[in-house]
């Protein structure tokens, strides 16, 4: 119905807040109408792949070792000892010094042997003396036995004298010998080269002699070579045995295998030598072999009861797959490798490890020659997971061989 002027004028004007309630929702629509029909927002970018060190493994030609603890014995050891009774008159030799075969050690007074010996003498004299006559008067007898002078008796009464003058002849001699001998043992000389212990007389004490508990004076070892003696369980004797069976390793009593030793506070093997003796039979209370070894020692730097590492060795040379310490992993009781494959994902490959051969590790199996192997950058590998792989310096993967 049409309203007049007055209503109009009398109709009420809405308030400024009304109607901007009223527009605020359109707006509000419009806004996301127009907001829907634009661009969409940015997403976030994908992650990079991690870097990675990537080597192939070494391959080489290695011997196996089987490593073993041993303590060093003089190849030769003797304990110097009066060999006749007397007063000590002098020690000729410096305490812990290198003497050599020959060499003066202790000088035992020597006149009651010599005064023995004089004594001798005369009885090998008088001896002499009565076989000569013995001699005379047997030839005597011949002579007249043959006119009948003397009878047949008589002759070998004389040659019976004459024997018995010839033993004591003997006799004599031997009992100047003796006393000769015991002149030669007051002076006591080193039997072997080597190196002496202290002194345990001094001059002025009496010293018994071999007829009675002689009395020790020293000791001497050789050094130069040396042995090394170790004990080798009953498994690794069984293995190498059967390695010798199969011709696969010789065997160490008939032909000398080399062995490296390393002694205390070194890092590795510092002499060389060879494989010189194996026991007859096992250890009961311990069920190892006694095995010895011997070593070159030039510069006399080894001492008998040292402690050495010993290498033995335990197969024959062989094409091996190696490794770095580092690019080995733990899965439990697993040892796996990393390796990246060609889509350059990740895959973890169980392996069998060796032996460490001049600081890598021997791979036995579950690893091929052309696998990329991770080497550096193992946290950042993911199984599956693609990775950015970068080859490794020549020098990372050679070992050490200083």
């Amino acid at each position: 119905m049409a309203l007049s002027a007055t209503e109009k004028r009398k109709r009420p004007v809405p308030a400024e807040g009304h109607s901007l309630r009223i527009l605020a929702p359109l707006a509000l629509g419009a806004a996301l109408a127009l907001s829907g029909c634009g661009d969409k927002p940015p997403q976030p970018a994908a992650a990079a792949a991690p870097p990675v060190t990537v080597a192939q493994p070494v391959k080489r030609t290695v011997t196996d070792w089987d490593e073993f603890t041993g303590r060093f014995e003089a190849v030769e050891e003797v304990q110097i000892r009066a060999r006749v009774g007397g007063f000590v008159t002098s020690v000729e030799f410096r305490d812990g010094a290198f003497v050599r075969a020959g060499d003066l050690l202790y000088v035992i007074d020597a006149r009651p042997f010599e005064a023995v010996a004089l004594q001798a003498e005369g009885q090998l004299s008088d001896a002499r003396a009565k076989a000569e006559l013995a001699k005379r008067e047997l030839d005597r007898g011949l002579n007249l036995v043959q006119t009948s002078a003397v009878s047949e008796q008589v002759v070998d009464q004389r040659r019976q004298a004459l024997q018995a003058a010839h033993a004591a002849e003997t006799q004599a001699e031997g009992a100047l010998k003796a006393a000769k001998l015991n002149i030669e043992f007051t002076h006591v000389m080193a039997p072997i080269a080597g190196r002496v212990s202290r002194h345990l007389v001094t001059p002025g004490n009496l010293v018994q002699g071999s007829d009675g508990a002689s009395t020790l004076l020293t000791s001497i070892v050789s050094l130069d070579p040396i042995y090394i003696y170790f004990d080798v369980d009953e498994a690794t004797y069984l293995r190498n045995n059967r390695l010798w069976f199969e011709g696969k390793r010789p065997s160490s009593r008939d032909t000398p295998n080399p062995v490296e030793v390393t002694l205390t506070g070194e890092a590795k093997p510092s002499h060389e030598g060879k494989m010189d003796f194996l026991d007859n039979r096992l250890d009961l209370s311990t069920g190892t072999l006694r095995s010895r070894a011997v070593i070159p020692n030039k510069d006399l730097s080894i001492l008998p009861g040292q402690f050495g590492r010993v290498r033995l060795i335990g197969s024959a040379p062989y094409e091996a797959l190696l490794l770095p310490d580092t690019a080995i992993a733990t899965d439990q009781s697993r040892k796996i490798v990393f390796v990246v494959k060609d889509d350059n994902t990740v895959e973890a490959k169980p392996v069998t490890l060796g032996p460490l051969d001049e600081g890598l590790r021997v791979i036995r199996e579950g690893l091929k020659a052309e696998d990329r192997v991770i080497v550096d950058g193992l946290q950042r590998a993911r199984v599956g997971a693609k990775v950015s792989p970068h080859p490794a310096p020549a020098a990372a993967t050679s070992g050490d061989k200083t």
